[in-house]
């Protein structure tokens, strides 16, 4: 079964859920705020996705200018970029599949395809 990081307020989750019901695809659903992956889960997310690890912030979140992360992440190690993603849920871009072999960021439907 897949496991997809959501926010109950995001308009984005909300369609992703959807897309996974109307496909028929079992799923459980994550609460990223309440129940934000650690920061060993996101390294193997990371490793998983292919994806550079900037892809993995939530850039239009709150959080995320409040912090100015978009003036800092160029000057972060990985390490560093792993400790703050794993420190706030809200931080992670949303909503974030996760198979057995897949881990994708954001709700496109192409790659949610493919994944599943």
């Amino acid at each position: 079964m897949v496991k997809v990081y959501c926010y109950s307020k995001c308009t984005t989750c909300k369609k992703a859920l959807k897309w996974l019901e109307d496909n028929k695809v079992e799923h459980r659903v994550i609460d990223i705020k309440a129940d934000h992956p650690d920061e060993k889960a996101l390294r193997q997310f990371h490793k998983m996705s292919g994806l550079p690890l900037k892809r993995f912030f939530n850039t239009s979140g709150q959080l995320y200018r409040e912090m100015e992360l978009s003036k800092k992440l160029q000057g972060m190690s990985e390490d560093e970029m792993f400790e703050i993603l794993a420190s706030d849920g809200m931080l992670v871009k949303r909503p974030l599949l996760v198979t057995e072999t897949a881990a994708i960021p954001g709700f496109k439907e192409d790659a949610w395809k493919e994944a599943l």
